[in-house]
């Protein structure tokens, strides 16, 4: 007798508005819906995506409870396997998806990204970090080494909008993105620099320490620290030191952001 096969499970989310939910996964998420009852005003629905599915229900008097609110250290509600990560976190922030964690190599073997729906529910898209293609195995024995092309120092802030403000307007970079809503993660340019920009209620480091030791969260290699620290200067934006040749040649200078990150800006002597 042949073995009888399931195909699907399917998480069972109470919510507290069906519309709403809907309207947030099919706009934010790309899902669509495959059923609603009643069709107006429906209490019960199933979204889903691809394989993935979740059915939703509300009910007067009956409150949503994401795992979050049970546990802050168990706070998934539904895993997603979703083979390339990486290109469906870009679908997602297209559409102005908020990611509650982002995309990342996790600590326990998987690659991917939170999402926190409207009622907190918590879904992780992502894959296990050794599922790999036989093609990628044949390529890595024929490509050479990868280079490594740049780095991007994470600077932690206690309001993501007001240091990208102050990067844009005082120190001349461009926001790259910036995600949730308020914002806790964002990202800002200029030229080839790149500096990653993380919301924290607290300091990371203790700010005595970092000024007495002159603690740095990034340095920035210029061309020109001269011209560079006139058109900051000329900015009003304030120092932790002025320019300065070191006994190594090197010409130097420190801003402090509004969070007293400091910033080396370092060229090399002429």
């Amino acid at each position: 007798m042949t073995r009888a096969t399931t195909q699907a499970i399917s998480p069972f989310f109470i919510v507290s508005n069906v519309d709403q939910t809907i309207a947030f996964y099919r706009d934010k998420l790309g899902f669509e819906t495959r059923f609603q009852q009643p069709e107006r005003n429906p209490f019960f629905a199933i979204i889903g995506r691809d394989g993935a599915q979740i059915f939703i229900k509300s009910e007067k008097d009956v409150p949503p409870l994401p795992n979050p609110k049970r546990h802050r250290h168990m706070r998934w509600d539904a895993f997603v396997y979703a083979e390339d990560p990486d290109a469906l976190a870009a679908e997602f922030a297209g559409n102005g998806a908020a990611f509650s964690v982002p995309l990342k190599d996790t600590s326990d073997g998987l690659r991917g990204f939170e999402i926190c729906d409207p009622d907190g529910y918590v879904l992780f898209f992502g894959r296990p970090r050794n599922t790999v293609h036989t093609i990628n195995e044949v390529l890595a024995e024929t490509l050479p080494q990868p280079t490594l092309l740049a780095a991007e120092p994470q600077l932690f802030v206690t309001d993501v909008g007001a240091a990208c403000e102050f990067y844009t307007k005082k120190l001349g970079f461009i926001v790259a993105f910036i995600y949730g809503e308020p914002p806790f993660y964002g990202q800002v340019f200029r030229d080839g620099a790149r500096l990653n920009i993380r919301h924290l209620d607290q300091p990371a480091i203790n700010p005595e320490l970092r000024d007495r030791e002159h603690l740095l969260s990034a340095s920035i290699t210029v061309d020109d620290a001269n011209r560079l620290f006139l058109e900051f200067q000329t900015a009003g934006v304030l120092f932790h030191q002025t320019l300065k040749t070191e006994p190594w040649g090197a010409r130097t200078f420190v801003v402090r952001d509004p969070d007293g990150n400091l910033i080396l800006f370092s060229a090399e002597g002429r």
